[in-house]
């Protein structure tokens, strides 16, 4: 990052705005994580990002095996500019991109032998996994998963729209997470290239604005 850039692209933003990007990215997160599964509805993929910057997620993982989505920028509400998103059309490259980078691995099925929430371990970097509408997660998941969470239903509709399921659980392990002495925080660094990539996204031409000032000061 070009730290005399930033500080000039940070002239073009009024003082509310910086103070939003400062304050909100102190409160992202990578301990947890997002990754859909061959979600079929373009709507539900865009509520889910939705739902992550809202619990302040700062990446989901979108595994699109059987045919490439766009994001509903209606549905998404501006969350597309926040949230950083990484596509796959594998799911075992997912998968191993993720055990490398330290997660755990979280699979969510209905199945009452997996974890409620309540026992959940919060302590570790953890990928929340979720599936297709209609049929769940694949076996490819639930065979590599290192542990399973469910969420307990009473009534006669057995399942959950994607986007819920994923605001009830991170609702539950951000709150416990954020109570508990754990180290959940971006890094400098990290924040740094989020306040960065965030002012960018808030100045209308900024690449040419960018390039003009990189010239002029070459």
């Amino acid at each position: 990052m070009n730290e005399t850039l930033f500080e000039y692209l940070q002239t073009y933003l009024t003082e509310r705005r910086k103070q939003l990007i400062w304050e909100i990215s102190a409160m992202r997160t990578r301990h947890f994580t997002v990754v859909t599964e061959d979600v079929y509805q373009m709507h539900n993929t865009s509520a889910v990002m939705r739902t992550c910057d809202v619990f302040g997620i700062q990446d989901l993982h979108v595994i699109d095996e059987a045919i490439g989505k766009r994001i509903d920028k209606e549905i998404a509400m501006g969350a597309q500019k926040w949230v950083d998103v990484y596509r796959y059309r594998s799911t075992d490259d997912c998968i191993k991109k993720l055990k490398k980078s330290g997660y755990k691995i979280v699979a969510t099925t209905p199945h009452e032998k997996s974890h409620t929430l309540d026992t959940f371990d919060i302590g570790q970097k953890s990928a929340f996994f979720f599936g297709k509408e209609s049929e769940g997660l694949s076996d490819k998941v639930l065979e590599q998963a290192d542990t399973s969470v469910y969420i307990p239903m009473y009534g006669f509709t057995e399942s959950l729209n994607v986007s819920v399921s994923v605001a009830i659980i991170l609702q539950f392990v951000v709150s416990k997470m954020k109570k508990n002495d754990i180290s959940w925080q971006l890094s400098e660094e990290e924040l740094e290239q989020l306040r960065f990539q965030w002012t960018k996204k808030c100045i209308k031409n900024a690449d040419e604005i960018s390039t003009r000032f990189l010239k002029d000061n070459s």
